[in-house]
């Protein structure tokens, strides 16, 4: 499979080139970064700390995908709504792992994934995907005398909050109690709040130093609490969950995947 890589002098596009490098049934059929970037030019496997790959870091998406069967993408939400647009031209996959993304964004994604094989996921790993199998099915169990909230902490250079992770998790919880998560979600709380709301779903989110990324999901009831977490040790997980997502997507036809899709869940 002939893949992409957007954003390919970023920390996740770097481990993306790795990941594909090393995965037997792909191989990197371009790497794209912004116009201007000063890894334009420069060979994607030198830039990832491989041996060259005979493959130019270019700014020009459009041709790229062109020859390609798919694109891997943990980029912004402006650029992943525009990457979606060209991935749905050449009708070929395109793996998102992006957080932030508004709901007008996610609309344009919808709408994409009429002509192309959109994966979206706010985490690739295997492990997160399994604990949100997991908080989907205590949550459907648990009554609301249950408190559900949700804590995450990542490296203090990342812009969104609550993460995209601590978002998944949300939305599983959600789902298992049968209710939306717009209508329960609690992510600020500052000064005199009032007593908890009966059924909220809160969230909590710590940022600094290098960490991956750690979440943890707390059930907590009268007299007893159960706790399930996750701590990522190393971005690569997410790289290789995104290239299993693409090799998976090959064979599907059009619309809007999720990793519950891909690892059968």
């Amino acid at each position: 499979m002939r893949l992409v890589v957007v954003g390919a002098s970023g920390r996740m596009g770097r481990m993306l080139i790795q990941a594909v490098a090393g995965t037997e049934g792909c191989t990197l059929a371009g790497a794209v970064e912004r116009e201007g970037a000063e890894a334009v030019g420069q060979d994607a496997g030198s830039l990832a700390g491989l041996a060259p790959l005979g493959v130019a870091v270019t700014d020009d998406p459009l041709r790229v995908f062109a020859e390609a069967d798919g694109v891997l993408d943990f980029t912004a939400p402006a650029a992943t709504v525009a990457y979606a647009e060209l991935a749905a031209q050449a009708r070929i996959v395109h793996v998102v792992g992006t957080t932030g993304l508004r709901p007008e964004d996610l609309a344009k994604l919808a709408a994409a994934a009429r002509h192309a094989r959109i994966v979206r996921s706010g985490n690739m790993s295997l492990g997160v995907n399994l604990l949100a199998g997991l908080v989907r099915k205590v949550a459907a169990t648990l009554g609301e005398d249950f408190d559900i909230e949700i804590l995450e902490m990542h490296h203090r250079h990342k812009v969104d909050a609550p993460s995209g992770t601590a978002l998944l998790l949300g939305e599983a919880a959600a789902e298992g109690r049968a209710v939306a998560l717009a209508e329960r979600k609690v992510a600020v709380r500052d000064g005199h709040t009032g007593a908890r709301a009966p059924g909220s779903i809160g969230f909590a989110t710590l940022r600094g130093g290098s960490v991956v990324g750690d979440h943890s999901v707390i059930f907590a009831g009268p007299g007893e609490r159960i706790e399930l977490g996750h701590r990522a040790e190393d971005r690569g997980i997410f790289a290789r969950g995104a290239v299993r997502a693409a090799l998976w997507a090959q064979g599907q036809p059009p619309g809007l995947y999720g990793m519950n899709d891909v690892l059968g869940l």
